[in-house]
């Protein structure tokens, strides 16, 4: 029986932020002179997904990005995701109810 892939089909814009997550990763390894092999070793997975990772293949989980972030001593990398997010702190101000005090009764 063939696997449905269709939940892990992208639209071409976050293919292509995949990507260079991948590559990104993918440097990072070279810059530490790593195999493809060691990094899978350390991060308990395969080679093949290490290279699904470097090639941006949006069927692996994020638990295995982690792991593979954690091996190369970036682990902390992840916590920047929507760590600034203009969108939803205008959306909160916006609203925001404006207290107003009671009139003072004499």
């Amino acid at each position: 029986m063939a696997k449905n892939t269709m939940g892990t089909k992208l639209p071409r814009k976050l293919e292509l932020k995949m990507q260079v997550v991948g590559e990104q990763i993918k440097l990072a390894r070279l810059r530490r002179n790593l195999s493809i092999a060691q990094v899978a070793e350390r991060a308990t997975c395969s080679t093949l997904t290490v290279s699904r990772i470097e090639r941006g293949t949006p069927s692996v989980s994020i638990g295995i990005y982690l792991r593979v972030l954690y091996a190369l001593q970036l682990e902390d990398d992840i916590l920047y995701i929507a760590r600034e997010d203009e969108l939803g702190r205008r959306l909160q101000d916006l609203s925001l109810v404006a207290r107003r005090r009671a009139s003072k009764k004499e």
